[in-house]
């Protein structure tokens, strides 16, 4: 149901991030340099050509930004990755030339739009004479159920990460639990429900695209999936529950992966929702909306604390990390600036 169409890790991949690459930007391009440094030849957007990757977004030394398609081309990349996702999910209709070039060029094409290339037509029969897997990771697998609850059935300890806003790290602090609880020797897997997640990890279901009534369902097929050979998953979580656009499939992870425990992601800057004027609860609040509403289906608790402080001093984020440890009782650090082991600690212990 979740098969891979293509490995990333086994690709040569030019990033097309034209006129938008940037941390907030481009944040699927952003993930892929953090996550696939290796694979990842360069960057196309000529407002930054000339550039190394690292000077526009902090990380990827050494991976060039380049003007267009054809300078990527000399670095003989087999991959191109859409690298925005942008509210909607629409691709940018000045793309649509690049990305027919690339096929032209036999380039295997990567999406985490909404807006499926695989469903175009024009790139279909193109891909289909130039030998081209389109791989549209945001695209639900067919015939997903309503949820069982059989994910309560698996043997494996299911973490959940949730959060207090979109984009605080709920995946980025998902998958450096999972390295870390496997460098620790425990047989960890990530479960990825966003696009992101899976085009760098290469499996899962992207909630945000599956039809409301069988999103608790594609998360608990995604736990019976990690759970046949692993045992610790940790599942990625999305949106937020205070959050008035994407509450819903934060509900339907809860409810539909049956977490044993969950841990909480912030960015300590945020008073408000993002893009939004609606107030942030207390850290103490959010937490027990979490365990409240896990109740009655399966009773489970936040155990640590996954902070975002990108854009805090080391000073500051010392100080917020000591603070809300105080608030809550729990475990917290920034999983990018310090690493994950002190979650990993509270995990291994439950």
């Amino acid at each position: 149901m979740m098969m891979k169409q293509l490995n990333p890790k086994s690709h040569r991949i030019v990033i097309l991030a034209e006129g938008s690459f940037g941390v907030l930007e481009s944040k699927t391009a952003t993930v892929l340099v953090r996550y696939l440094p290796e694979n990842v030849v360069a960057v196309i957007d000529s407002t930054n050509n000339g550039k190394d990757v690292s000077e526009v977004i902090e990380i990827g030394k050494g991976i060039p930004v380049v003007k267009n398609l054809a300078d990527a081309m000399q670095l003989q990349p087999t991959m191109l990755a859409i690298g925005i996702a942008p509210p909607g999910g629409e691709l940018p209709t000045e793309w649509e030339g690049i990305i027919r070039e690339a096929i032209s060029r036999g380039l295997h094409i990567m999406s985490g739009l909404h807006h499926f290339l695989s469903e175009n037509d024009e790139f279909v029969e193109l891909a289909a004479k130039n030998n081209v897997v389109l791989w549209d990771a945001r695209k639900p697998p067919e015939n997903l159920p309503v949820a069982t609850c059989k994910a309560d059935d698996v043997d494996a300890t299911v973490i959940l990460t949730v959060g207090s806003d979109c984009r605080v790290g709920k995946m980025l602090s998902g998958i450096e639990i999972t390295k870390a609880a496997r460098e620790r020797g425990l047989n960890a897997e990530f479960c990825p429900t966003g696009q992101n997640g899976i085009m760098v990890w290469g499996w899962g279901i992207a909630i945000d695209a599956v039809v409301s009534d069988f999103t608790a369902g594609a998360a608990e097929q995604i736990v019976l999936e990690g759970a046949r050979n692993h045992d610790l998953l940790i599942v990625e979580g999305q949106g937020a529950l205070v959050h008035p656009g994407y509450s819903g499939v934060t509900l339907s992870l809860l409810h539909g992966s049956m977490p044993d425990a969950m841990i909480f992601c912030h960015q300590p800057s945020r008073d408000t929702v993002a893009r939004y004027t609606v107030p942030l609860p207390s850290l103490t609040e959010m937490i027990a909306q979490y365990e409240m509403l896990a109740a009655p289906i399966k009773p489970a608790r936040v155990i640590g604390i996954a902070l975002n402080c990108f854009d805090l001093s080391e000073k500051e984020t010392v100080k917020a990390i000591k603070d809300i440890e105080k608030e809550t009782g729990l475990p917290a650090t920034d999983v990018v600036k310090y690493g994950s082991e002190k979650l990993v600690e509270v995990i291994a212990n439950l």
